[in-house]
């Protein structure tokens, strides 16, 4: 197995995860085949009780793994399905240690940071980094390994320790290290400096690692002379310093790492020159290209809870951008908090509220994401009533299909108390119920999670078309609750059906507006599987139905062209 490890200096937040995924993108392009590991060194077993505002999204996998939203880049940058196991943290680490120490595998043994948690970090590696990921049978050709966090940083030490003996274990012809670093540039000077990255590089070799090429994130291309001062006082080639500088879109940087013959100095490193065939990205300079030639927009509004850092719904932003991009638009994406639509804002703050209402009511679409807590779910109910009552195409995804029941509950069925156990447990009417399986005393690890099968009820639905009229469709799920079961039959005599159910027939996952444009709610999260190339089919009929085209679209797939 040949290993391409990608650590960060200066400062976090660099883009460590779009360079990770660049570089296997460029390495998958020469014909090898890539699998990713990304370690977080926080004491978490898993990013699951994290808040978004935190830490950005949860990303759901297949097998049910809570992960950093990074491994959500890696698969749809590499096309591949990771499992739980391609994140490694701290918690897991010193949990695994500690169950053997509990068995008494190491009795006798003084446990200890060395060698015990550094020999267990390297064991996981060694063993994930087996795993295919690609659907084919075998183990990968590279490994490529992202080290979170900034080197320096107290926690990563034990991973550090553990990566410089893999290093020295497997070889220097199977191992290459790229240091993402930052080169900034003093407003008053205007030079660009490479001082921090002097330093970083200074601290990662006296931790036993040594940079076999530099990546250097900065707004503009490197200058001529920084180049060599870098070189010079980071003992890395001029040729081995890659530049990662600002571009329109981020698929661009594989093609940007292509332009530098990156994939020539890793596959010099990794002495896989004599397999390798050259870079084929035409596909990805088509969709880069496309992408910053597209002018026609569509506006959607997004009602959400954590609209204050976007990378708490990354996942939903990529598939509207993939869907879009398949219908030749460019996403113009409006956020909107919830709570600012509601009349309690109206009261404290009325202009924030007027404004709020204005974008909704300028959007050709709404989609209401997922969420947890009861902030901001009566401004989502307002969306939701707004798109069903006005046409406007809606897709509510999770917690925004229990709201479409909930809201359809108090205006339809005049259950003015109407709601989810949720949010308030003592309602007379739940149409939303805590699922019986889950755990009320654990929150990590215990809701419904991963890949399950929805089968459609009738063919005659929008949701199964946009699938090609499969019978069926697998689909990534986190959620605690569920409509109630006891509900189903009122709700469907008010014209509310649920065209998809589990395979118990008792758990409801998609419902549909019959006479609406495109009213859908899943209660999975199709976001997570959408692919550049490959939009998700929900998102798809959104902006297709946003644009009034989607009946066009259906009946030309219908006829089969």
């Amino acid at each position: 197995m040949k290993y391409v490890l990608v650590t960060g200096g200066v400062v976090s937040g660099l883009g460590k995860g779009v360079t990770a995924s660049s570089i296997g993108v460029v390495l998958k392009a020469c014909g090898l085949r890539v699998t990713s590991i990304k370690i977080d060194p926080y004491l978490n077993t898993d990013a699951g009780t994290m808040s978004p505002f935190e830490h950005g999204e949860v990303f759901v996998l297949d097998d049910g793994g809570e992960v950093d939203l990074d491994l959500g880049n890696y698969e749809r940058f590499l096309d591949v399905t990771l499992t739980k196991e391609n994140n490694i943290t701290t918690g897991k680490i010193y949990q695994s240690v500690l169950e053997k120490e509990r068995r008494g595998d190491y009795l006798g043994k003084t446990v200890q940071v060395v060698p015990h948690i550094t020999d267990a970090i390297k064991d996981w590696i060694e063993s994930v980094a087996l795993i295919p990921v690609d659907g084919k049978e075998g183990p990968a050709d590279v490994c490529v390994i992202e080290l979170g966090g900034t080197v320096g940083d107290i926690e990563s030490m034990p991973f550090i320790e553990a990566l410089r003996q893999l290093s020295f274990s497997v070889g220097q012809d199977n191992f290459c290290l790229i240091h993402v670093s930052l080169i900034p540039v003093l407003g008053v000077v205007g030079e660009q400096k490479t001082k921090p990255t002097q330093h970083s590089v200074r601290e990662l070799r006296a931790l036993g690692l040594t940079a076999h090429l530099l990546a250097c994130r900065s707004a503009q291309p490197l200058l001529d002379n920084t180049k060599e001062k870098l070189s010079q006082f980071c003992h890395v080639a001029a040729a081995n310093i890659l530049n990662i500088h600002d571009v329109p879109n981020i698929w661009h940087i594989p093609l940007l790492l292509r332009n530098q013959n990156a994939h020539l100095s890793i596959l010099k490193q990794l002495d896989l020159l004599s397999i390798a065939t050259p870079p084929d990205l035409e596909a990805w300079t088509r969709r880069a290209e496309t992408f910053d030639n597209l002018t026609d927009s569509v506006r959607i509004a997004m009602v959400g809870k954590y609209v204050g850092l976007t990378d708490s719904y990354l996942s939903v932003v990529k598939a509207l951008l993939h869907a879009c991009i398949a219908c030749s638009l460019k996403p113009s994406i409006d956020w909107i908090a919830a709570s600012d639509l509601e009349d309690d804002t109206a009261q404290s703050t009325p202009d924030v509220h007027a404004a709020a209402w204005k974008t909704l009511r300028n959007a050709e679409c709404v989609l209401v994401p997922g969420g947890f807590g009861d902030r901001g779910v009566c401004g989502m109910i307002l969306a939701a009533k707004y798109a069903r009552e006005n046409n406007v195409p809606y897709l509510g995804i999770c917690l925004g299909m229990q709201i479409s029941v909930i809201e359809y509950a108090r205006s339809v069925l005049g259950f003015e108390r109407a709601n989810s156990t949720e949010f308030d447990e003592q309602t007379p009417d739940p149409v939303i119920i805590f699922m019986p399986e889950g755990s009320r005393t654990h929150m990590g690890s215990t809701m419904r999670l991963g890949s399950r099968r929805t089968l459609f009820q009738t063919p005659d639905c929008v949701t199964s078309k946009l699938y090609c009229n499969s019978r069926y469709v697998d689909e990534r799920h986190r959620h605690r609750y569920e409509v109630n079961p006891d509900v189903i039959g009122v709700l469907e005599e008010a014209g509310l059906k649920f065209v998809g159910k589990d395979e118990t027939g008792k758990r409801m996952e998609v419902l549909e507006l019959p006479g609406h444009p495109f009213y859908v709610g899943v209660q999975f999260h199709p976001e997570f599987k959408s692919r550049p190339g490959k939009p998700s089919a929900l998102f798809l009929g959104l902006i297709l139905s946003g644009r009034g085209q989607l009946e066009t679209y259906l009946t030309r797939h219908e006829n089969g062209s």
